[in-house]
């Protein structure tokens, strides 16, 4: 049985107190939300610590962002048009959470994208994560600049902001966050040591296969790479080399070509 809208609310204020706690947020930073149809939406209140919130505080919106309901003295986060643009063009997402983890906000900051293979499960379960270039916040600069994102990866790094991701529950959503922070720790950490081992080719190929023998849901830059020869481009070995520039050629063609790489990698 589905959960009714009261337990999702509760649900959004635990996730809310998970950000919290982990340092992903300072006083009343992030925003969530959470998917009940195509017409309504739950979100978290503007100007509240996420971390002290109870199921009267979260708002309901429509497709538009425009309030259906808030109790007194709350109203939806300044940031909800970021979360309406990823819930307009990936129907498969039912929640999306942004944070300012630290250690991927310093990505961030730095204008550095999360995009080295340094461990399996960073590249089955998160892919690579792009940024997004720098919006004003509550405007419709972040969801202009997230947006040619969205089809193919399921989080991204906000230049000079924070971090967003999306998943079909709200949970999933929070778990990719806490995997983009821990990924960012350890690529931080790595590169005081030296920097980071990164997989070769063959290896990040044969991931890819585990997450499609998986089915693991979303979008991952396995079949895609919209930053080849760019700052932004991932590095993960799933589009085709050459002079450094875009990979050229239809989807089909690269879905194609990345298949006959797989296959020949596993020695098929």
């Amino acid at each position: 049985m589905a959960p009714n809208e009261y337990e999702i609310k509760k649900q959004i204020c635990e996730i809310g107190k998970r950000i919290y706690n982990r340092n992903m947020v300072a006083a009343n930073d992030g925003n969530i939300s959470v998917k009940l149809n195509d017409k309504e939406f739950l979100c978290t209140p503007t100007g509240v610590s996420k971390g002290f919130m109870t199921p009267e505080f979260i708002c309901k919106v429509d497709e538009k962002g425009n309030v259906i309901q808030a109790n007194k003295g709350f109203k939806p986060s300044s940031e909800i048009k970021m979360h309406m643009r990823v819930y307009e063009k990936r129907s498969d997402v039912n929640a999306v959470v942004h944070a300012h983890p630290t250690f991927a906000t310093a990505f961030a900051i730095a204008g550095i994208p999360l995009t080295q293979p340094i461990m399996p499960e960073a590249v089955i379960a998160l892919g690579c994560v792009p940024i997004a270039p720098y919006g004003t916040p509550s405007t419709t600069e972040i969801p202009d600049a997230v947006e040619p994102y969205l089809e193919h990866f399921d989080a991204v790094l906000l230049e000079s902001h924070g971090a967003l991701t999306w998943s079909g529950d709200l949970l999933a959503a929070y778990h990719k966050m806490e995997s983009v922070e821990f990924y960012a720790e350890l690529l931080y950490k790595a590169r005081q040591l030296g920097g980071p081992k990164e997989f070769d080719q063959k290896t990040v190929e044969r991931l890819y296969e585990i997450r499609r023998q998986m089915g693991i849901p979303g979008r991952h830059p396995a079949d895609l790479c919209l930053n080849k020869g760019t700052a932004n481009c991932h590095n993960c070995g799933s589009c085709s080399t050459g002079n450094g520039g875009t990979a050229k050629g239809s989807d089909e063609e690269l879905v194609s070509e990345i298949t006959k790489k797989v296959l020949a990698s596993l020695g098929r």
